[in-house]
């Protein structure tokens, strides 16, 4: 069956000079071991890593290099990948060797290295200005998901106290446990009218966040 790559630019509204290109960075290794999309994927995830890098320094110009390397890992995964790849429904395009008593099945890898790979092509064909809009469109939801988790349950937490109470939360460590490479902290939080909420974490600061969010998660029930 005849692959109509036009459909394809009309979705990514990205209409190729080389369309022999688009078509290489489609093209599975099990197919052509010399003509294949490996190097341009390569490329591709270099792409994708400076696009979201740049985009994480503007929403984030304070924050921690940690916090950052959490979110920009998030943002270029094969599993975020996989999910642009379905969004675009990649399995019409890639080209893979299969026999005809076969049905065409493309595992996630394929289509999540092939997403960066129609990334990579875009970059050669049109340029940087054209493959970050792209991409920042494409993963506009995921970005929006990083933003949101910006807003810890500590902050939330604190503000809800100050605008009801005046009062900022009380923060206990209930114990610390576990050997020195591998803590276990138990924190409790409270309100002025609530009892203490209790969650462990890893750390002093994931167990002061699980706790806030299990006392914020009662507080809307009440």
């Amino acid at each position: 069956m005849k692959i109509n790559f036009q459909n394809l630019e009309k979705k990514i509204k990205i209409n190729f000079k080389n369309k022999s290109l688009l078509i290489k960075s489609l093209t599975h290794k099990s197919l052509n071991k010399e003509n294949n999309n490996e190097k341009i994927e390569f490329l591709g995830d270099r792409v994708l890593g400076l696009v979201m890098a740049k985009k994480l320094l503007e929403i984030y110009p304070n924050e921690k290099e940690g916090i950052l390397d959490k979110k920009f890992a998030s943002l270029v995964n094969k599993k975020t990948c996989l999910q642009i790849a379905n969004k675009l429904e990649l399995q019409k395009y890639v080209l893979t060797f299969t026999t005809k008593s076969k049905k065409k099945i493309i595992e996630d890898k394929v289509l999540a290295d092939s997403c960066e790979a129609l990334i990579g092509s875009i970059y050669l064909d049109k340029g940087f200005a054209i493959v970050e809009k792209f991409i920042l469109d494409f993963w506009s939801e995921h970005i929006k998901d990083s933003v949101i988790t910006q807003i810890d349950a500590k902050t939330k937490l604190q503000e809800f106290s100050l605008k009801k109470f005046k009062k900022l939360p009380i923060y206990k460590i209930i114990s610390n446990t576990g050997p020195r490479h591998k803590p276990l902290f138990k924190v409790g939080v409270k309100l002025v009218d609530t009892k203490f909420y209790i969650a462990d974490g890893k750390s002093k600061k994931d167990a002061e966040q699980n706790a806030a969010v299990l006392c914020l998660n009662n507080i809307k029930k009440l």
